[in-house]
């Protein structure tokens, strides 16, 4: 089929990223992909048919994209459509899974797995199984409010029990749930636990990325979720050594956001571009395990990297998202280094550019090893010198609790060159370099 150079996108997986199943597209190298993404996390929570525990889009082939590639990301635009949303800390009702309640419900009283549901009425108990009519919801609040946007989508109040009410009768309008979305609106629950909270708004992508090189829940398509899949009980499970395979394109990290590049690695044919889990906000961490999703409208760019090997993504933030310490070295502070590296006979400063490497593992800690040695084996340079460059020129930032990091700095251009991204970068934080 002749690559297009613009791919509409409203379908969406059953919650698995399948690298054997179709694709959509192709989309021309340097193409765009324009999606309607649908909500994650909560609805498909309560939605049992969906898989992974996410709604994301179908995959998107991209010309020219082979293992062993790169693809980067451009953020054009995001833009949320959401009237409403509900959200909060999650509490697993057990006997109603197998092993795992975001990827195998389990009908506790017919038995059914993955059961089709039906929503009778409004609460933590309107979720029931199609079969049997049994309360079949695997997640429940245990603190969850009712958040309300302005209509140029800057501010978000939370609301009171009446108003909860209302927006959760018609819970598909309030959240604009693409028309082709399966999942069960997570304001059919109602929450009302915070009233009169005001939040901004600033959206992103919980989930972009990549397909994986073996079938994975996407929600788990981390390395910190994806630990959950290591000798589970369901027909998902994996060993240790598998979750290599993973890309990490459910990363909850509030800085892939409009303006932002992301680079991913190519780990099957066609790359297979997916996203999806678009949040309203959310501080570094994450820290409630969920925050405000909603539906929106995402236009990205790509463009394929030849030969860029890596194991897990890459950003490059908006300037004013980078650690004060990695902000790209302005005119002025340059002429300062040149005074004293001529006061101390260093003849060359090094030109450098920001980065930032995406680490996942089962901890922080191990997040943070993870992004260091895939700084150093991109690079091709030691973990310790990473880790100097962080200390003094960037910074280690938390994405998302309890195993997500960047590891951020300023990298100098001639590793940037052996790469081939000096431009994609320079392009990035041009303005700054005038």
């Amino acid at each position: 089929m002749e690559a297009k150079q613009t791919v509409f996108v409203n379908e969406f997986t059953n919650g698995i990223l399948d690298p054997n199943g179709e694709m959509l597209g192709p989309v021309k190298d340097g193409g765009y992909i324009i999606a309607n993404t649908a909500p994650g996390c909560w609805g498909p929570m309560i939605t049992p048919c969906i898989r992974g525990g996410h709604e994301v889009t179908k995959p998107v082939f991209v010309e020219g994209a082979e293992v062993g590639d790169a693809i980067a990301i451009k953020i054009k635009s995001i833009r949320v459509t959401s009237i409403a949303t509900s959200s909060g800390n999650d509490k697993p009702v057990e006997g109603r899974f197998l092993g795992d309640p975001f990827v195998a419900v389990k009908c506790p009283e017919c038995g059914t797995l993955y059961p089709e549901t039906k929503i009778e009425g409004i609460g933590q108990e309107a979720i029931r199984c199609a079969n049997c009519g049994a309360d079949v919801s695997p997640f429940e609040f245990t603190n969850g409010y009712t958040i309300a946007f302005d209509s140029n989508k800057n501010i978000g109040v939370t609301l009171h029990k009446e108003a909860a009410e209302q927006i959760a009768r018609e819970g598909r309008y309030y959240m604009a749930t693409p028309d082709n979305s399966v999942q069960n609106p997570i304001v059919t629950f109602a929450p009302h636990d915070l009233v009169g909270t005001v939040a901004r708004v600033r959206p992103f992508l919980g989930q972009l990325g990549t397909t994986p090189a073996r079938p994975l829940p996407d929600s788990h398509n981390a390395g910190d979720f994806g630990q959950f899949l290591i000798d589970a009980p369901h027909e998902y499970a994996i060993t240790r050594e598998q979750l290599k395979d993973r890309t990490d394109g459910h990363m909850d990290i509030n800085r892939v956001r409009e303006g932002a590049v992301l680079i991913c690695p190519v780990k099957v044919r066609g790359g297979g571009v997916y996203l999806g889990d678009m949040h309203a906000m959310q501080g570094d961490g994450e820290i409630a395990g969920h925050t405000t999703d909603v539906a929106g409208i995402v236009t990205l760019q790509v463009k394929v990297i030849k030969g860029l090997n890596m194991d897990g993504p890459i950003l490059l933030p908006v300037e004013e998202d980078l650690p004060y310490l990695a902000k790209p070295i302005t005119k002025k502070e340059k002429e300062m280094a040149l005074d004293i590296a001529e006061q101390w006979g260093v003849k060359k400063l090094e030109e450098s550019l920001p980065i930032s490497f995406i680490g996942t593992g089962a901890n922080l800690n191990e997040a943070t090893e993870n992004g260091l040695k895939r700084a150093a084996e991109v690079l091709g340079i030691t973990v310790p010198e990473v880790m100097n460059r962080a200390t003094i020129t960037g910074s280690i930032e938390i994405g998302r609790h309890p195993g997500v990091v960047t590891v951020t700095f300023l990298c100098p251009v001639e590793y940037l060159d052996k790469i081939g991204i000096t431009q994609l970068v320079r392009d990035q934080y041009i303005h700054s370099l005038e």
